[in-house]
């Protein structure tokens, strides 16, 4: 069986005339299965296609660099 890891997913989305600088932790089995949930809430969050979402790097992160408050609650209800 697999385990759920934690990416770190940055990069740039382009929103109006400028492109914006983004970084989002994602909890997932594949480095692949992180890009689209990416793809998917930013698409969904801004109406932004994936033309104008620049994946910059995707990291593999420990549960102790986790910043993002939502994925530190949900690491302690699971331990």
């Amino acid at each position: 069986m697999s385990e759920v890891k934690i990416y770190r997913v940055t990069g740039k989305m382009r929103i109006g005339d400028t492109w914006q600088k983004f970084t989002m932790e994602i909890r997932a089995l594949k480095k692949e299965h992180a890009l689209e949930k990416v793809y998917s809430d930013l698409g969904s969050r801004h109406k932004l296609k994936r033309v104008h979402i620049r994946i910059e790097k995707v990291e593999e992160i420990s549960p102790d660099e986790v910043t993002r408050p939502h994925i530190i609650q949900l690491l302690r209800l699971i331990s």
